[in-house]
């Protein structure tokens, strides 16, 4: 099928319901775009041909993507007979028993599942590279980076090898990647769809969706995934009605705040001060009340309070796995970010783990509040556009230098994983290098249903879905 990547997936399923294209020929396509282009990118790091082959050929469910490939982020979620890395030498699972239950929804959903995207070593930072599974490339540029941590499913997605990807944000794992790939990717509220992580790896951190090029793929695999789980102890609020029918109703007039402030106080780079100061010309100009307004809130308390929480958390992960194994890690097993993070852990206190927690619950009413002024706060999703690989590699760069690296580039995401709120980053401006600056739109608590009315109405003025990189053909 030579036209097969100028679609998106719902795109995709329409063809496959009209009986234009068969969900084997639809495999095979994939299948070809993986083996012209995984060689530069590294973005597949398990391939499951011969059993998306079986699938394909199979009765698949009528769901809303019926026949289309997929991915899924080798972090968290549990395939069936699929090994599980999470981009770690030391924690592996040779083959999985079961599906978590986020897999069976999109199985439910119609995919068929083609193999696992790279990740960094247990998702620790806004880069895909580890020594397990090394570098993910960026189609747009293969000398820069992806993002992460699902920087394999904005790899893939925006290589035209799937319509869309499973990826997963407990920091800004979905919105980095996206911004960095030029794709849409929208970090849930939390407890949305179901928890993949066996521990809760990230405390209520981390949820699971998808990155992919169009607004409209987002929503609707939101409305196939996104109900409650039973045992979840914090189910999100039911939303109004399906999402693929906010994509195109008209947003109305929102209040937007918008800011370039950053929690070290350096600015941002100048291009992507030009594309937040575009965005909100744009917004005012579609009738938005735009202004410019920060959160105001104690930057440095809130990540010393997160790093208390987040460093105990990842510990005790690790030493679940050391349970699991019978044994420490060993020199070779860990890397240098999971090492570090291991180590920090076992040295703090509970009374410090839960000061750290309780600063933080204190801190998002604060964050929470300030949505009582208005509907959506804009920032740009990063600080600049998609570094070079060697610029920020956790296994070469000096880790004091790369923690300096990532905290100037990765400025905005993380507060809205402690708060639990939906946030969205979307492919709006072109930097003159031509790499991607996504910039970010953060709504209320549940509150999805504005950001894609809102995401829906940007897409028709900036479409971005036939923006392509040099690598695409």
């Amino acid at each position: 099928m030579e036209d097969y990547a100028d679609y998106d997936g719902l795109g995709l399923a329409d063809l496959v319901r009209r009986g234009e294209t068969s969900p084997a020929e639809l495999t095979e396509a994939a299948i070809q775009r993986i083996e012209r282009h995984n060689g530069v990118l590294n973005a597949v790091v398990h391939k499951a041909y011969d059993e998306a082959r079986k699938v394909a050929a199979g009765d698949l469910p009528d769901g809303p993507f019926k026949g289309v490939p997929f991915l899924i982020k080798d972090l968290g979620a549990q395939v069936k007979g699929w090994p599980r890395t999470s981009g770690s030498n030391f924690a592996q699972v040779a083959a999985d028993e079961e599906d978590s239950e986020l897999i069976r929804r999109y199985r439910a959903a119609g995919v068929v599942l083609l193999g696992k995207t790279n990740t960094p070593e247990f998702g620790i930072p806004g880069v895909t590279n580890s020594e397990r599974l090394g570098p993910c490339a960026n189609p747009w540029n293969p000398e820069h980076i992806s993002g992460g941590s699902s920087g394999g499913a904005a790899s893939a997605t925006a290589a035209g090898i799937v319509p869309m990807a499973h990826a997963s944000d407990g920091l800004g794992s979905i919105r980095i990647p996206a911004a960095n790939c030029g794709l849409v990717g929208m970090k849930i509220t939390r407890d949305r769809t179901p928890i993949c992580e066996v521990t809760d790896g990230a405390v209520g951190f981390s949820v699971h969706h998808v990155v992919s090029r169009t607004v409209r793929d987002s929503a609707a695999m939101l409305d196939a995934t996104g109900y409650p789980q039973s045992g979840d102890p914090f189910q999100a609020p039911a939303k109004a009605g399906p999402y693929l029918d906010e994509v195109d109703r008209s947003p109305g007039k929102l209040r937007i705040a918008w800011s370039a402030e950053t929690p070290s106080g350096r600015p941002i780079d100048g291009e992507v001060l030009s594309a937040l100061h575009m965005t909100a010309e744009l917004l005012s100009g579609l009738g938005h009340e735009v202004v410019e307004r920060g959160l105001g809130i104690d930057y440095r308390l809130l990540y010393r309070a997160q790093g208390l929480v987040s460093a105990s958390n990842f510990s005790a992960n690790v030493k679940r796995w050391v349970e699991k194994l019978g044994r420490e890690p060993g020199d070779a097993d860990l890397g240098p970010l999971a090492r570090r993070g291991y180590e920090a852990g076992q040295k703090l206190t509970g009374q410090q783990a839960l000061w750290g927690w309780q600063q933080l619950r204190l801190m998002n009413r604060q964050i929470l509040e300030q949505f009582d002024h208005f509907d959506v706060y804009l920032t740009p999703t990063m600080s600049r556009p998609s570094p070079r690989i060697d610029w920020l590699n956790p296994l070469t760069v000096d880790l004091k230098a790369f923690d300096r690296r990532q905290a100037d580039n990765y400025a905005t995401t993380p507060p809205f994983n402690f708060t639990g709120q939906p946030s969205l980053s979307l492919p709006l401006w072109q930097s003159d290098a031509n790499l991607p600056i996504g910039m970010m739109f953060t709504g209320r608590f549940a509150d999805e249903a504005t950001l894609y009315r809102l995401a829906g109405q940007l897409e028709k003025e900036l479409p971005w879905k036939d923006r392509r990189p040099e690598i695409w053909n």
